[in-house]
């Protein structure tokens, strides 16, 4: 066994490997300790499960039942928006200031949030996942500033989203439709979105059961090993 049970939470060990996201708890808690290591994060991302923890804990690797989601071609871009996509207020760029927007999604002020969660060492390990290929970020410039952004992972047929941010209205709005209509374009079957926000619910998300999305990262994953 590569893991033991403590106090009801699993303990990871230096192993490779995941428990099964079933034995995650009612609020998507599946484990702690671990690493944040290349290796170990694409195998969680493949597996449905993400970390999320605070400065002064052990990592934690979560699996929410349900699960929220965006089908790309189910992207809702309201009039108002429509027409922000069309006046050229805003340029979109890919992958120019990683750093930049991992920084500025850690800083960012947000309701009910007292600190952030993307940590230093959550910071320095996306940035080594860009590095090695498989972080991706979207960048929103206003007048040759950055005013907005998203970053995530990026699987090949899902877009694991991490974090966005905006400083001015309408930023990360823009950051996300432009993300949705590109991953749409290339047959990305879904956006992982982790949880529920009113936010993400106003822009097509929806709740999928766990199952059902354990199924289509299987899926993908087999498509992807045979080529």
């Amino acid at each position: 066994m590569s893991y033991e049970q403590e106090n009801s939470l699993i303990v990871l060990s230096d192993a490779l490997v995941f428990p099964s996201v079933e034995n995650a708890n009612y609020e998507g808690l599946l484990a702690a300790g671990g690493d944040l290591s290349v290796e170990r994060l694409l195998l969680a991302y493949k597996s449905g499960i993400f970390p999320w923890f605070n400065d002064d804990a052990l990592i934690l690797w979560w699996s929410p039942d349900p699960r929220m989601v965006l089908y790309p071609h189910k992207i809702k871009v309201s009039k108002s928006m429509r027409k922000v996509l069309r006046d050229g207020r805003f340029r979109l760029t890919k992958n120019t200031c990683f750093k930049a927007v991992i920084d500025a999604c850690s800083s960012i002020e947000r309701e009910d949030q007292d600190g952030t969660w993307i940590t230093q060492k959550m910071k320095n390990a996306y940035l080594l996942m860009h590095e090695k290929g498989f972080a991706t970020s979207y960048e929103v410039w206003e007048n040759d500033v950055l005013v907005g952004g998203l970053y995530g992972i990026d699987l090949g047929s899902v877009f694991c989203g991490e974090s966005m941010f905006s400083t001015v209205s309408n930023a990360s709005k823009f950051a996300f439709i432009k993300l949705a209509q590109e991953l749409e374009g290339k047959n990305y079957k879904l956006i992982d979105c982790q949880i529920h926000t009113d936010h993400l619910e106003s822009l097509g998300a929806e709740e999928i059961p766990r199952n059902e999305f354990i199924k289509i990262l299987q899926t993908e994953n087999k498509l992807e090993n045979r080529e």
